[in-house]
């Protein structure tokens, strides 16, 4: 499964913070602002977006790894950017720089790790269909 994706390939992913994106309602908190899990979403989101147009046919990416901080509380109503650039191609392995940011400034920064995967091998192995 040959590809022919490049570092250097960026992509961001937006959305307006709705009460489904807080940590209160991912269980991950108590409280009404942008969960770290919805976050990290919109990172990977970005990641996936900026190499699947690169793919051979019945490929995908597939999330590996992420190390991230969340440093910023984002209010329900308020716009998300999640920006992903990739910084090193290694096979099948993908790393991605990735940060997220709101309508003030910056909310969190780390790295991002995804592989290429055939589609259908993939999902042979747990008994699923692609």
């Amino acid at each position: 499964m040959e590809h022919t994706i490049k570092e250097g390939l960026q992509r961001t992913s937006a959305k307006v913070v709705a009460d489904e994106d807080t940590a209160a309602r991912y269980g991950s908190g108590l409280v009404e602002v942008l969960a770290t899990p919805a976050m990290i979403g919109l990172m990977e989101n970005a990641a996936m977006s900026a190499v699947q147009p690169h793919l051979p046919p019945g490929c995908a990416t597939v999330g590996t790894a992420v190390c991230v901080t969340h440093v910023k509380a984002t209010p329900v109503g308020m716009r998300v950017w999640g920006d992903a650039t990739l910084v090193k191609v290694d096979g099948r392995r993908l790393l991605f720089e990735v940060a997220a940011r709101d309508e003030q400034g910056e909310i969190g920064r780390g790295t991002h790790e995804r592989c290429v995967v055939d589609t259908a091998k993939f999902m042979q192995k747990f008994g699923g269909v692609a």
